[in-house]
């Protein structure tokens, strides 16, 4: 017998077989991200011939840009039809971006199927955060968010190290890509096996009923969280950067390390180790942000990635690259689900998911623009300089979210 509203029980131990299951897809999403982000910089260059840095990096601004725009409408998408139907389309759309890939004969192909996994990942990766979401309660959000950031960029470094090893002892292309296909099959089965939250996102409704003073329009609750309510606006503008930086990391760091005469398998160690420690580091700071709040722990998180960027141009030697790829990872953990999680505390359920959807529509357009920028301040100076550059904008979100940023953990 289905479980009424009012029986309906909110929290991570109360749901604890839905939420690990909701983990375990999480990894999932997160290893059909991993599985290219070793290989494609350097197979753009070796393989296709692509000769400039921003056509290179062409296939994270298309990634960028369709994760933003899909994540925008993913989240209003799942409001109107629910969670479960949002996460099975973006697994089925998956399937087809290893297939592109493995039969790509020009880097057009490649840009094509990376569109392709931005909408998968804004599909699924969304979906995967407001199911937890839904199912924890208000002083379990960092937990929740915590958890599934771990798995997803576990997912991320996992494969990230796999595709390295497999591209290092066959060949970049298609041999790392065949995995893809098992992957997106997995995640779209266990998928069908999770159950929809809509009546626990009702619970949450019917407990916070009191603070509903009048439906809010896409428009308003994009208004309010791009630029109207400071505390929605500051945390926008801090993931915008973070993944910015992110995707700066993404396209050139392989590139950067290649040029000092690494392997690609020492390249893709110090590649997953990065995601690994922003994965790992998650569990802790998601839980820590539910004891003692979100604002300072943002704003230290994004002046520690602005101190690990610059670290990476001063330093010289494999060992402290792999520290430093620790150091960015450390920062990048304390931010992310700490900045979900505080955009949930102010969004009120009945728009929570549409909020982040605009949240995420800034944040992951942070990809595109960090490519754009890394590839032409890489095209008219050098590597070093587009590091160096990108480096100032987590000191400047930072000093932004320390004077802007309420604390908006309410106890």
């Amino acid at each position: 017998m289905v479980q009424t509203v009012k029986q309906m029980k909110v929290g991570v131990k109360e749901n604890l077989f839905q939420f690990s299951l909701l983990v375990l897809i999480n990894l999932f999403v997160g290893f059909m991200v991993g599985l290219e982000r070793t290989i494609l910089p350097i197979l753009g260059e070796e393989s296709y011939g692509v000769a400039s840095t921003s056509a290179a990096l062409s296939f994270i601004i298309s990634f960028g840009f369709a994760k933003a725009i899909v994540n925008f409408f993913a989240g209003n998408l799942a409001d109107r039809i629910g969670r479960k139907q949002v996460l099975l389309l973006g697994w089925g759309l998956g399937l087809f971006v290893p297939i592109i890939v493995i039969f790509a004969s020009s880097w057009w192909m490649i840009v094509f199927a990376n569109m392709l996994l931005g909408i998968n990942q804004a599909l699924t990766w969304s979906m995967t955060v407001n199911m937890k979401i839904d199912l924890a309660k208000p002083t379990q959000r960092g937990l929740a968010v915590g958890l599934n950031e771990f798995a997803g960029y576990i997912g991320v470094a996992l494969m990230a190290f796999i595709s390295g090893y497999i591209a290092s002892n066959y060949s970049l292309w298609p041999e790392p890509f065949y995995i893809g296909i098992l992957i997106a099959i997995i995640g779209f089965i266990l998928s069908l096996t999770i159950k929809d939250t809509s009546e626990h996102l009702k619970k949450q409704i019917q407990q916070q009923s009191s603070s509903i003073q009048r439906e809010l329009h896409t428009k308003e609750i994009f208004i309010l969280t791009t630029w109207k309510d400071k505390n929605l606006s500051s945390s926008s503008f801090a993931g915008l950067v973070t993944n910015l930086k992110d995707g700066m990391v993404w396209g050139l760091f392989p590139l950067f390390f290649a040029s000092t005469g690494l392997s690609v398998s020492q390249i893709g160690l110090i590649v997953a180790v990065y995601p690994a420690a922003w994965g790992f580091f998650q569990l802790f700071t998601g839980i820590l942000s539910d004891r003692i709040g979100r604002k300072w722990i943002i704003t230290l998180g994004m002046w520690v990635q602005a101190i690990a960027l610059w670290l990476f141009l001063i330093v010289d030697s494999y060992p402290l690259w792999i520290g430093g790829a620790l150091v960015l990872g450390i920062g990048t953990a304390m931010v992310y689900p700490t900045l979900i999680a505080s955009i949930g505390d102010v969004a009120h359920p009945t728009w929570r998911a549409t909020s982040l959807g605009v949240y995420r529509f800034w944040r992951d357009s942070g990809y595109a623009f960090g490519a754009i920028l890394a590839g032409v301040v890489t095209d008219i100076l050098n590597v070093n300089w587009a590091i160096g550059l990108v480096a100032f904008l987590p000191l400047l979100a930072g000093l932004i979210t320390a004077f802007r940023l309420n604390e908006t953990l309410r106890k």
